[in-house]
């Protein structure tokens, strides 16, 4: 990248307009037709970058101006789309939470970020005042529909006065200003506001397309938000399916098979949860889906069997390929279906780990002694040799430099290095294979020490979810830190009677008894549905399992 404006990540969209002006860069369903099938709202590349331009005038008229924190809670359409180039044109600070994440969080999370300006649909309003959300911080208040009693004013009415060809100089920002304020999932505590920088996008923008080779012209379908950012910067058309992107797991396939086909879909991102499901209706009606290059599944270890569902509708040679990473930096690594289903898959089953692949070229990605203190400076000695599972930890790019408001865990998630950079903890547990591949053991606060061992979730449940009658298990800890007693929770495929859980449960125990990692683990108990989080419907809350389980046992 050369010259300061192309910092600013919103910088791709008017060099997009340039090169690609009728090319379609969104297409939203809004609503039904007769047969109720979805009609779709679009925008090209020049009506995006041209809506995007007066939003941003807009904006800047009623104070949001560069440097402006401003939470952004608007559904995925057109206007979300819009509205965010337009903050990125600015300069303002997108602050962007999962709505899902709960009321309490919610709150907590928006007394961190201190936003000046709150964008939302009326629903968002409402839930502001009621909540008491940014009370003590807000200052201006736009609304994406009707307005009722809670002041400021409406997109339509900004944008009214404000020519169609109106244009916007895209402010210049630098690669180390804060472009947004992306909040975690919350999966393992209190979710946190990773500080982004335009720098930080950008990076992630050009490893998502040297990697997977992605090319101007491409279709994307796009199942998390976020995500769906990324296809106009990489000049991809976005098509957004009809979903509740809140409940990815519970998608209605067909909804993203037909969008798929309708539009000749290139490229998908889907959680495993989603990817699961798809992959089963496939399955079950021989679903071909010819169009794909390529399938992205992140957010959590994709398994293999669901791997092999979904790649049997696509063509031959086409993977599905699962990136890992955090909020905090992404892409870290990147493996396909192909390597996991005709190498990895038989180590994951053995308990040796999920397979995340090579670290990607921008990222310097090392294992160290697990820890969970302070590191506050860098020294190779806290490097762990090869096969040794210790905590990951990376450095490149794309890895956020803070949290925000949040110094104590800025502090402890970085680690200073001599030459002014640092690495960021991932608080994952993994391993180096003599390949230089990186091998994912499970999150680092949830590995279960007792008197004898300690044993790392992944590994171990793996080798239980080989069973034909089990979804997936969980491997939780009971009593005191360190000196836990390990049991495993357990969700079914589908309902058995009491006579056939006791069987499981004697199987499953026996399955135990033939592995070293797993021999000293007694205790199974059957769980009706596992919470996991918002965001992908796959990662485990394996604390709230502890607690379940305790009152199990007493």
């Amino acid at each position: 990248m050369t010259g300061a404006q192309s910092y600013n990540i919103a910088a791709h969209l008017p060099a997009m307009a340039a090169k690609q002006p009728a090319t379609a860069a969104v297409h939203f369903p809004y609503k039904h037709d007769n047969n109720k099938q979805p009609i779709y709202q679009s925008y090209t590349y020049a009506e995006l970058d041209q809506q995007s331009n007066r939003i941003a005038a807009g904006l800047e008229s009623i104070g949001i101006h560069r440097g402006v924190r401003t939470v952004l809670m608007v559904q995925p359409s057109l206007d979300f789309f819009a509205l965010t180039f337009a903050l990125f044109k600015v300069g303002a600070v997108p602050i962007l939470i999962d709505p899902g994440m709960g009321i309490k969080n919610l709150k907590v999370c928006l007394a961190e970020a201190e936003p000046e300006a709150f964008i939302g649909i009326p629903k968002a309003q409402f839930a502001r005042l009621l909540f008491g959300w940014g009370k003590q911080s807000l200052k201006i208040i736009l609304t994406v529909g009707s307005r009722l009693c809670w002041g400021g004013t409406t997109l339509a009415k900004l944008i009214e006065p404000i020519a169609h060809n109106h244009h916007f100089e895209t402010v210049c920002t630098t690669a180390d200003e804060t472009a947004a304020i992306l909040f975690t999932s919350g999966s393992t505590g209190v979710p946190k506001g990773a500080v982004y920088s335009h720098g930080n996008f950008i990076a992630q923008v050009d490893a998502l397309r040297d990697i997977y080779q992605i090319a101007p012209g491409e279709i994307d379908l796009p199942t998390f938000p976020l995500f769906a950012l990324f296809a106009p910067a990489l000049g991809m058309t976005s098509v957004i399916p009809e979903m509740d992107f809140t409940r990815p797991g519970s998608v209605d396939p067909e909804n993203i098979i037909t969008a798929i086909k309708r539009f000749n879909v290139t490229t998908m991102f889907g959680s495993p949860a989603l990817i699961r499901r798809v992959g089963l209706h496939g399955e079950k009606y021989g679903v071909k889906l010819p169009s794909l290059k390529r399938a992205i599944s992140a957010g959590a270890p994709v398994p293999a069997v669901v791997l092999e569902r979904f790649v049997k509708m696509l063509n031959p040679g086409i993977q599905v390929f699962t990136p890992y990473g955090a909020t905090e930096s992404l892409p870290v690594c990147s493996i396909g279906s192909e390597t996991i289903l005709q190498e990895t898959r038989f180590a994951t089953d053995q308990g040796e780990g999920v397979c995340v692949g090579f670290p990607v070229p921008s990222i310097q990605l090392e294992i160290i002694q697990i820890d969970d203190q302070e590191i506050s400076s860098w020294c190779d000695d806290l490097k762990v040799a090869n096969g040794e599972i210790g905590e990951i930890v990376v450095k490149g790019p794309q890895v956020t430099h803070s949290y925000f408001n949040r110094t104590e865990s800025t502090r402890l998630a970085k680690i200073r290095v001599s030459d002014g950079g640092f690495f960021h903890r991932m608080g994952d547990l993994g391993y180096r294979d003599e390949q230089g591949r990186i091998w994912f053991c499970g999150r680092k606060v949830h590995r279960v020490v007792t008197p004898l061992e300690t044993l790392f979730t992944i590994p171990c449940e793996a080798i239980f979810n080989t069973h034909a009658e089990v979804f997936r298990t969980a491997l939780v800890g009971i009593g005191k830190v360190d000196e836990q007693q390990p049991a495993i929770c357990v969700e079914l495929e589908k309902g058995l009677n009491q006579h056939e859980q006791t069987i499981l449960l004697t199987e499953l125990k026996n399955i135990a008894q033939s592995h070293a990692m797993t021999k000293n683990i007694d205790q199974f108990l059957i769980h009706p549905a596992f919470p996991v989080d918002i965001r992908h419907n796959a990662k485990i809350f394996r604390e709230k399992l502890a607690v379940w389980a305790q009152e199990q046992l007493r």
